[in-house]
């Protein structure tokens, strides 16, 4: 048997559809309120529960043999700061450890790309380096850095935890709308002016749903994969999504200290007002002083995982948005 914590999410969808497509028995964890309707419900063992339900995860993790916990709030805001470190770094230590406890062979946590920069330059490979607090922009970075130490320290210790480090998610099927999706969408229906500079690495979630799988099958214990395929500034991604929708691209640039204020206010208008997700977050454009540019062919190579195009990515993700009437 195999748990997927999150498993409804948007690279837990893929990867439970690819485990099923294989015939594997499954038991997906989801939080109560999630929509699981685009499950394979007639291949799985579905559980209702909160991560942060202690006896829930004991009982969810009996009789496994394999773990994969992403279950995460992916968000970069949240009106109650504090939950970020209940769900991202207390629950995840402790479904990993009732997970180890349980006799579990394998855990494979998923983290993120976004706590793999320092302000201090490198040159150590991102698969072996390792970071600090202080590296850490904001409550959600803070708390994915937290549960990865863990993560690594769990593995220090002998225990079978490997660490795997997906970048940007795009493509099809990302019902809750993650980031990327939501400026993808936005973009989409004209709502994208003008753009911040930045850069980062995008793969498709149905590659890092096929790398998590390669990983919890040959990755060596204690490593941390980065799942990531194509380095691309923000402008250019959003050109190659003008020429797929036949809209014009934006051709403003907004300072730095523009998109900053915008991020405060937007987050305060959220906090004290709407209670909705801003557009702007105040760690989402930090995050873009930072270079968020990855070289991930070690790890590709060593798990034999050959992404998707970019661009294939970028019209599976648009042709899905109209199937959902969001554009």
């Amino acid at each position: 048997m195999i748990l997927v914590t999150g498993g409804a999410g948007f690279i837990g969808s893929h990867l439970v559809d690819q485990l099923t497509r294989d015939n594997q028995h499954v038991r997906v964890l989801e939080h109560p309120t999630a929509r699981v309707e685009h499950l394979p419900l007639n291949k799985i063992e579905l559980v209702r529960a909160d991560i942060r339900d202690i006896s829930a995860v004991n009982q969810a993790v009996r009789g496994c043999d394999q773990v994969y916990h992403l279950a995460a709030d992916p968000n970069l805001w949240r009106r109650n700061r504090s939950e970020f470190d209940a769900i991202n770094h207390v629950a995840a230590v402790h479904v990993m450890r009732a997970a180890l406890d349980a006799g579990v062979r394998r855990v494979l946590y998923v983290s993120t790309e976004s706590i793999l920069t320092s302000a201090l330059p490198t040159r150590e490979p991102v698969e072996s380096a390792r970071f600090r607090e202080q590296d850490m922009i904001g409550p959600y970075c803070l708390s994915k850095f937290r549960a990865e130490r863990a993560a690594f320290e769990l593995a220090a210790t002998g225990a079978p935890v490997i660490v795997c480090s997906p970048t940007l998610p795009i493509g099809p099927c990302d019902r809750n709308k993650t980031p990327p999706t939501r400026l993808a969408v936005a973009f989409c229906r004209g709502k994208i002016p003008a753009y911040l500079d930045c850069e980062f690495n995008l793969i498709d979630a149905r590659d890092a749903a096929d790398g998590l799988i390669r990983a919890m099958q040959h990755g060596r214990i204690g490593m941390r994969y980065l799942i990531g395929a194509h380095n691309i500034r923000l402008v250019h991604w959003l050109e190659l999504l003008a020429r797929i929708t036949n809209r014009p691209a934006p051709n403003k640039q907004v300072p730095y200290a523009v998109a900053l204020a915008a991020g405060w206010f937007s987050e305060l208008w959220a906090d004290t007002i709407s209670h909705r997700m801003p557009m702007a977050t105040v760690t989402g454009v930090r995050l873009t002083k930072r270079s968020m540019y990855f070289d991930p062919s070690k790890s590709l190579e060593e798990l034999g995982l050959q992404p998707r195009s970019v661009e294939e990515s970028t019209r599976d993700a648009v042709r899905w948005y109209q199937e959902q009437k969001w554009i």
